[in-house]
């Protein structure tokens, strides 16, 4: 199978249901920046070997929720990429939300009381964790077009993986030669 069709060398795509539309569409938009933000955190986690003092254990739990999210982030992609009215092949549900808030807490009770803004800096996969974040953010403000015609639990989903990534980007510096209060905002 080639991996081009030239179907979409006039700016247009498909949904998931086959329908055409530009590629500037609002779903295009949201879907292929969900997608964006998925690649960025592969690059995170290829980085996690550079200079981190964590266990293998750490290591192994930190990748594998990531890996989880990405796998997740293609569930955004088909409620993002499926028409109203239609049924979505992989939907997000509240399990899928209450998995990511879980992992959250997990790494969030072993946190410094944060007590002030920090900086999006500190260690590569961290900057990594926190483009990724911002990255989210844009596909559920772009999501948020879409109210009304997606399920919205993609609109908690996605919010909750912008939090995952800001508290991953904090648990992931614990571990780096990066002190946290040295990229604060009041500096």
């Amino acid at each position: 199978m080639r991996i081009y069709t030239r179907t979409g060398d006039q700016g247009e795509t498909s949904l998931v249901t086959g329908e055409r539309v530009p590629k500037s569409d609002l779903r295009v938009e949201a879907y292929g920046t969900s997608d964006e933000a998925n690649a960025v955190i592969g690059i995170s986690c290829s980085v996690v070997d550079q200079g981190l003092t964590w266990s293998l254990s750490e290591r192994k739990q930190f990748l594998n929720c990531m890996e989880k999210v990405q796998r997740l982030l293609f569930h955004v992609g088909s409620e993002l990429s499926t028409p109203k009215g239609k049924e979505v092949p992989w939907p997000i549900t509240q399990a899928h939300v209450d998995s990511i808030e879980a992992a959250i807490d997990q790494w969030d009770e072993k946190l410094p009381k944060l007590e002030q803004f920090i900086l999006p800096t500190g260690h590569s996969t961290v900057t990594h964790l926190h483009h990724a974040r911002t990255i989210v953010r844009r596909a559920e403000r772009l999501a948020v077009g879409l109210k009304g015609e997606i399920n919205p639990l993609t609109l908690t989903f996605l919010n909750r993986v912008s939090d995952l990534l800001f508290v991953a980007a904090r648990y992931v510096n614990t571990f780096s030669a990066y002190d946290e209060k040295n990229f604060s905002q009041d500096q």
